[in-house]
């Protein structure tokens, strides 16, 4: 059990980066894209799973602390996107098809929460379909 939680933990801050480079991959995180993630972390990532983190809060949790970290550091979307992808080729047995529907759901009504999806977001949701074929 310790083992999947701590992979659990790891998917959920992969993650984190993964919708950071959505938000940000136009040059300007925009409030209600994260307004939008925020939303679907409590509407529906909650309910993933039960894994908890060290401090016994839901470990979904923790896409919102990386993305918050990334966003204070301001990490680049490019370098973001490519840790989630190599996170996501060492770990694919972890994204069942309920867990890759979702990211690309979070990561659409991030794209659409502002002014509709731009080019830059039109293109990563492409690089996302791709990776997880």
């Amino acid at each position: 059990m310790v083992n999947s939680q701590k992979f659990g933990i790891e998917l959920y801050e992969n993650l984190g980066k993964l919708f950071y480079a959505m938000a940000s991959i136009d040059g300007t995180v925009h409030i209600k894209e994260v307004d939008h993630l925020r939303s679907y972390i409590r509407s529906y990532w909650l309910d993933i799973d039960a894994i908890e983190d060290e401090y016994g809060s839901d470990a979904a949790f923790r896409i919102e602390t990386t993305f918050d970290w990334c966003l204070e550091y301001e990490k680049e979307a490019d370098d973001c996107f490519d840790q989630f992808k190599e996170f996501y080729k060492e770990h694919v047995k972890m994204f069942t098809p309920d867990i890759k529907r979702l990211t690309l759901d979070t990561a659409t009504a991030m794209a659409n929460a502002f002014a509709g999806k731009n080019k830059a977001e039109l293109i990563l949701l492409s690089k996302i379909e791709i990776l997880f074929r």
